[in-house]
């Protein structure tokens, strides 16, 4: 009789190809499960929550996996911490759960924060942890326009072209900016996300905060259904997966 175990994550998504494991490079994923076989013996694949992009961060990403010895939680957590061997990536917690359990589709909001570094001085310490925007961003202005975009919408223009899902409807549960000294934070809450959906609200909300776009615009930009229609398609670095809710 297997077990099967939750487990919350935390990791800097600069030196990975993104969470899913491939043949580009090295990725999370591949991390973990190198880590838990070196203590288990098993071969096992990690079912997460989502699959970050190459350079995205988590804070609170979450993963599921059966093993066939059973272990107390807190050894689990310790095992695959001490294989990880010097990566960038650690288990805040683990937890023995119910079968039916599943990391993905047990989900019932995802949570995530984009920093921008909004000050004339380039990144020294969070270098490849924020995105820098040297120009002046109206943190006011990008909340106010933000809100055309909370409810459900046909997000097309805001969808990767190599996005997978079937529909691009979604609801956007929240979508709040706000400014604490030289960064201004976004935050985006949903049960799920399409492909490059919060990059691809990030960088249009910048727009607005330079001054570029109106929040009519983002309207046009919304109701266009039409991906050459993006105003602009934040980077990878300033991205994190906070939190995910079951």
């Amino acid at each position: 009789m297997t077990q099967r175990y939750k487990i919350t994550i935390e990791y800097d998504g600069t030196d990975y190809v993104g969470w899913q494991a491939q043949d580009n490079g090295p990725s999370v994923q591949e991390a973990l499960e190198g880590a838990i076989f070196a203590f288990s013996g098993e071969k096992l694949r990690l079912i997460a929550a989502g699959r970050t992009d190459a350079g995205v961060h988590a804070l609170g990403q979450v993963a599921h996996f059966d093993l066939e010895k059973k272990l107390a939680p807190y050894k689990v957590m310790a095992a695959i911490n001490a294989h990880l061997k010097g990566a960038r990536v650690a288990v805040l917690k683990a937890e023995a759960v119910a079968g039916d359990f599943n990391a993905r589709f047990s989900a019932i909001k995802r949570h995530y924060l984009y920093r921008i570094l909004n000050r004339k001085g380039p990144p020294v310490l969070d270098r490849g942890k924020v995105w820098y925007v040297p120009q002046p961003l109206d943190a006011g202005e990008m909340h106010e326009a933000a809100q055309r975009l909370v409810g459900e919408h046909d997000f097309t223009t805001f969808r990767s072209i190599r996005c997978q899902a079937k529909s691009p409807v979604k609801t956007l549960d929240q979508l709040e900016v706000w400014r604490e000294g030289d960064e201004v934070f976004i935050q985006a809450s949903a049960r799920s996300f399409l492909h490059h959906q919060v990059r691809s609200l990030v960088g249009t909300l910048k727009l607005v905060g330079e001054g570029k776009w109106s929040a009519d615009d983002v309207t046009k930009s919304l109701e266009a259904r039409d991906r050459t229609k993006l105003g602009f398609h934040a980077p990878a670095e300033g991205l994190y997966l906070t939190r995910v809710d079951y």
